[in-house]
């Protein structure tokens, strides 16, 4: 009895540990799919990953760097990529660190030799030690969207000539300071692996039987892209590899075309990758929370919160950010499953704690409890809300008691909507929008905006206190008209713009795409 007794204590430790380590990530990847020529919208697919089938490859996070700025930087990211690594490491998965051109530092190193010591794995691909410029010819066609020409380098000049000097006096080469990894980041000598050879990378993908991939580091424009063991060479050669977006950074000098923010430019290149190269994903993924944020990105933070399956904004709305938004803003879509047991889940909602203003399309939802709370934090703190169509009701269940661990807020539409939705005029009645006076001056219009819209007229008068209505409705045949765009004084300080409006075909009019852009930029007056 006492044998047993002896092997059933390592037994148990190790069923109270095998819940963590086996626990598979749950990753929400992003990409563009082009609707049309030119046309890209952002969609959401969710997969499930095993850990131990997963790496994640650390690039070229130097300890020195010749743009100042860069290294400030990477300084702001390594302690988030450091708890990245070290929550994946302990669950299993692979973790490769390559600073490129180090090696020599790290020469007696573990980590090292495992890396030299992989077997070959008899499918090395063609071209793989090499780096790749482009991935296709329609990555080529498409280029760039930032003017990456002068280096990228975003230091003042005179703060820049002091950084070159100060590398001079520490013996470093200011055109190449660096000679191992930053040291915030950890490297376990038992498990990890160091190299920055495009053959050995491959080989302990192979020996380990990794499938995907998770690039995190700098910079994404040159080096995440371009490296033997970059994003490019790995989605070329059949990895599922993917960019955690949160966790990178460009260089790209913002007086270069297009002449946008630093971080605007990061979120273009972000942008680009999307399109022609891989996925994105985000470290709450696996880590909770909310993403890294820089400290010096000042751009206002917009949360979609998407969950409706009749208008199908889970497509127009992606569609508006790429037109209209990027990358002036920082944006965050949070979607729901349309139907099933996921349709009151909302997949990263913890975004809302960081967001500046929460844009809602949602229909009759009822939320998980803390979920819910955090959209009345959002309200409560007297932050902007936009709701569109559906979102007059969006988390009323009509009476009906929520499922169980979740909850209602039936009156959203009263205390932040500031509407009175009673129900919908016929949908074969088809709506004509005017403008109002007041619409005219928020609008910037000198003539009345006059269309009509796709979508069924919903009743939401009377107005109430608070309500200045923008544009109103009518339908053939009933005398009444109803509002259907308005900004909403609420009792909590805050400020909220809604609309009716939002059938697809009303993306299609032109008036009705400036009037949200004009909604966005009113809520941070």
């Amino acid at each position: 009895m006492k044998m047993v007794a002896r092997l059933l204590v390592p037994w148990s430790l190790l069923a109270a540990c095998a819940p963590s380590m086996a626990a598979e990530y749950e990753m929400r990847l992003r990409k563009e799919v082009e609707d049309g020529p030119g046309q890209f919208r952002t969609v959401e697919s969710r997969e499930r990953w095993k850990p131990r089938e997963t790496a994640v490859i650390v690039c070229d996070m130097w300890d020195l760097h010749h743009c100042k700025n860069a290294v400030v930087r990477a300084t702001q990211l390594a302690p988030r990529m450091n708890a990245l690594l070290e929550a994946a490491r302990d669950r299993g998965s692979l973790i490769i660190h390559a600073p490129s051109s180090c090696m020599k530092f790290y020469e007696t190193h573990p980590a090292r030799k495992r890396a030299q010591s992989a077997p070959d794995s008899g499918n090395l691909p063609e071209g793989i030690e090499q780096w790749m410029t482009w991935i296709d010819d329609r990555e080529e066609q498409a280029g760039y969207p930032i003017d990456h020409s002068d280096g990228g380098e975003d230091d003042d000049p005179s703060e820049h000539a002091e950084w070159a000097e100060k590398l001079k006096k520490m013996g470093r080469n200011p055109r190449a300071p660096w000679t191992r990894q930053l040291g915030l980041l950890e490297i376990d000598g038992s498990r990890d692996a160091i190299t920055d050879s495009g053959r050995e990378n491959w080989n302990l993908l192979e020996q380990h039987g990794i499938r995907n991939v998770i690039l995190v580091g700098v910079h994404t424009n040159m080096c995440v892209l371009g490296r033997p063991f970059g994003l490019r060479q790995l989605a070329k050669n059949g990895k599922n590899v993917v960019l955690m977006r949160d966790l990178t950074d460009t260089m790209y000098n913002p007086a270069m075309p297009p002449m946008v923010s630093h971080f605007g430019g990061t979120d273009l290149i972000v942008n680009h990758i999307e399109k022609y190269v891989c996925p994105t994903v985000t470290s709450d993924q696996i880590l909770g929370g909310i993403p890294h944020r820089f400290a010096g990105d000042s751009r206002k933070h917009i949360v979609f919160l998407i969950g409706e399956r009749e208008y199908e904004t889970e497509k127009t709305l992606p569609r508006f950010v790429s037109d209209h938004l990027l990358p002036a803003f920082r944006t965050t879509f949070v979607f729901a499953d349309p139907e099933g047991v996921a349709r009151n889940k909302f997949h990263g909602v913890e975004a809302v704690r960081d967001a500046d203003l929460l844009f809602v399309s949602v229909r009759r939802r009822a939320l998980p409890k803390e979920d819910l709370k955090l959209l009345r934090n959002h309200v409560r703190e007297g932050k902007p809300v936009i709701g569109i169509r559906t979102a007059s009701h969006a988390f009323s269940l009509r009476g009906r008691p929520a499922p169980p661990g979740h909850s209602v807020w039936e009156e959203w539409d009263a205390e932040v909507i500031g509407g009175n939705y009673t129900g919908h005029h016929g949908n074969a009645l088809k709506t004509t929008v005017h403008s109002t006076e007041k619409g005219d001056h928020f609008l910037g219009n000198t003539t009345q905006v006059l269309y009509q819209s796709g979508g069924s007229l919903y009743i939401n008068s009377p107005m109430r206190p608070g309500q200045n209505v923008l544009l109103s409705g009518r339908v053939e045949g009933i005398e009444r008209a109803e509002p259907l765009a308005w900004t909403f004084q609420r009792p909590d300080g805050g400020k909220t713009f809604y609309t009716s409006l939002g059938h697809i075909s009303d993306f299609e009019q032109k008036a009705f795409v400036e009037m949200l852009i004009r909604a966005i930029h009113w809520c941070f007056d």
